[in-house]
């Protein structure tokens, strides 16, 4: 019999001497890092050192060159399924739709791939799910509105509601707020906060700002080259620098990152 002392909890999401490279340039190198499931990752770094990369190989449109991404013990599935969900800093909306139309089209194309279309009772189950998603994030006052009608706060709201109709396991976010202006970015802190507690959905969430990371994210993660070289910028790929659990940091270690980060962006623009 086998003692729960010697029962090894997997990770939901695990990399394994991950690298990923274009040719001669060398993007990620040598990540490896751990994921449980619920976890609200925040990613921060210096532009150009993998965080997007490092989205694209979680969301399945990226194949690493080397290594491992598993989920659940398994290599992640090589393209986007409804497992994963994603939201970018320019609003993906479509503009001919309407705020709830927008909402079903993830639902109808889920559920019926080559005609795009529901009918029926499965129509109206599709509706009943988007307006509860809609009310969730704050847009049942504006079902039938168009994109152009919203403003950048209330279509950032629903390209998250879109991501999330599918009930995804993994939210990936792609500097969701960087477009929004300091007030309204604090509205979407909340709502973010918010839906990930009622869910227990696991995020990655990528910024450009430490305070939002730190503020967000149960774990902070700064992407950055451990080795330079100024005269051939590509030669060289980034790894997880710090894997910081939020709870348990002091304002001492956020001014040595924010030293660190700036230190790698003079290098990279000299």
């Amino acid at each position: 019999m086998v003692s729960f002392s010697e029962v090894t909890i997997m990770a939901m999401i695990e990399a394994k001497n991950l690298w990923k490279e274009y040719g001669e340039n060398i993007v990620l190198e040598q990540v490896n890092v751990n994921v449980e499931e619920g976890e609200f990752i925040t990613i921060v770094g210096t532009s150009g050192c993998g965080k997007s990369t490092f989205l694209r190989l979680l969301l399945g449109v990226e194949k690493a060159t080397r290594g491992e991404l598993t989920l659940d013990g398994k290599i992640f599935p090589d393209e986007p399924d409804q497992q994963r969900g994603i939201v970018f800093q320019r609003y993906s909306v479509f503009p001919h739709l309407t705020v709830l139309k927008n909402t079903i089209l993830a639902l109808e194309f889920q559920q019926s791939r080559f005609l795009g279309k529901l009918f029926g009772q499965q129509r109206d189950d599709a509706e009943q799910q988007a307006k509860s998603i809609l009310d969730s994030v704050g847009l049942s006052h504006a079902l039938h509105q168009y994109p152009h009608q919203l403003s950048g706060g209330m279509q950032q709201r629903l390209a998250i509601a879109q991501a999330l109709i599918r009930k995804p396991r993994i939210l990936l976010l792609d500097e969701p707020f960087g477009a929004l202006d300091p007030g309204i970015r604090t509205d979407m802190h909340d709502l973010i906060l918010k839906l990930w507690k009622d869910t227990g959905i696991t995020i990655f969430m990528i910024t450009h700002d430490l305070k939002e990371g730190f503020y967000l994210g149960t774990r902070l993660w700064v992407f950055d080259k451990i080795r330079l070289d100024p005269h051939n910028p590509n030669r060289f790929g980034a790894c997880i620098t710090y894997d910081i659990d939020v709870g348990k940091t002091d304002s001492s270690l956020y001014q040595d990152i924010d030293h660190s980060l700036d230190t790698s962006r003079k290098v990279l623009v000299q």
